[in-house]
């Protein structure tokens, strides 16, 4: 058989399946010896890893340790949102890509989730946050010493603990955060709801990660500076636990008037409040015909996510 110039020069690719050698597939097999049955194990795998890429701290790092020279809040902003983007990316063919635990109990609220593996998504979206803070500081190690002259500090103008998880500006009550937080959140539920409501129009495939990601963005930017917007528990406590065991101590949990609670549970009360707002204002009221009546309409996706960035 002969080949032209042009067909030599492309055949080692186009024609890559009949030239495969006994050899071939020997990465293949070992990767399919590694399939894991269980499906909610390979859902909580998911939701870890989602949550461990939606990390945005990285972003964060980079402006605090350079003093602004690399970055500004816009950046910072811009990397969370791009970070819920590719976590919900990475996740959502497996589990659903919820990334928060709040959107977990919003949709089982609903019917939509069983509850039985919520307490599940929720550890394992706490280990993804934890690694993830783990890797940053890893990765930006030497800015960090540098930048804080060895001393790993909550406060202060050389404090490096707000590049991994939320603390409250200075001019913040406990009354002002606690609202903060709870109606960042609705908004979040609100609109991840409309996101996925099948009622309101279907979307194009791929496009609810788009607008999720634009969705934290916009509260980045509009919501961001009483405390971060942590949005999701599970995104502010893991860090936290991390700089508590990495060096930085106990203030980690003391600092703000012991404010660590606030953006933990506080989102729990704004999901409950924003899934109510939003079945009771909007979908309840949605039309429907006599085959809609008799049938029941497709179920919800579970595509939608995710939480903010901090600082």
């Amino acid at each position: 058989m002969s080949y032209t110039n042009s067909e030599l020069f492309v055949s080692p690719f186009c024609r890559r399946t009949a030239a495969r050698t006994p050899n071939s597939f020997t990465m293949e097999r070992l990767l399919r010896k590694c399939i894991i049955r269980n499906q909610l194990v390979r859902e909580c795998l998911a939701e870890c890893l989602g949550l461990y890429i939606l990390i945005g701290s990285g972003a964060a790092a980079q402006v605090i340790t350079s003093n602004g020279n690399h970055g500004n809040y816009l950046t910072i902003q811009l990397g969370s949102a791009l970070g819920a983007l590719f976590g919900i990316l990475v996740a959502h063919g497996v589990s659903g890509a919820h990334l928060n635990v709040v959107w977990s109990m919003s949709l089982s609220i609903l019917g939509r989730h069983p509850w039985r593996k919520v307490p599940l998504y929720a550890l394992s979206h706490l280990l993804g946050a934890f690694l993830g803070a783990a890797t940053v500081y890893l990765q930006y190690y030497d800015a960090i010493q540098v930048f804080s002259g060895g001393q790993l500090l909550v406060a202060g103008p050389n404090a490096t603990a707000a590049i991994f998880c939320s603390y409250p500006a200075e001019h913040l009550s406990f009354w002002g955060g606690l609202v903060d937080q709870v109606v960042a959140t609705a908004l979040l539920l609100i609109c991840c709801l409309a996101v996925v409501d099948r009622r309101q129009g279907r979307l194009p495939n791929g496009l609810a990660p788009v607008l999720v990601g634009a969705l934290i963005l916009a509260i980045g930017l509009s919501m961001g500076s009483n405390c971060g917007f942590p949005l999701n528990p599970a995104r502010d406590l893991g860090p936290r636990l991390f700089t508590f065991i990495a060096g930085w101590g106990e203030e980690v949990f003391t600092a703000g008037g012991g404010w660590w609670w606030i953006p933990t549970v506080a989102p729990f009360v704004g999901g409950l409040l924003g899934t109510v707002i939003y079945e009771l204002l909007i979908e309840v009221h949605h039309l429907t015909t006599p085959h809609e009546e008799q049938s029941p309409g497709p179920e919800l996706e579970e595509v939608v996510v995710d939480s903010g960035n901090n600082r």
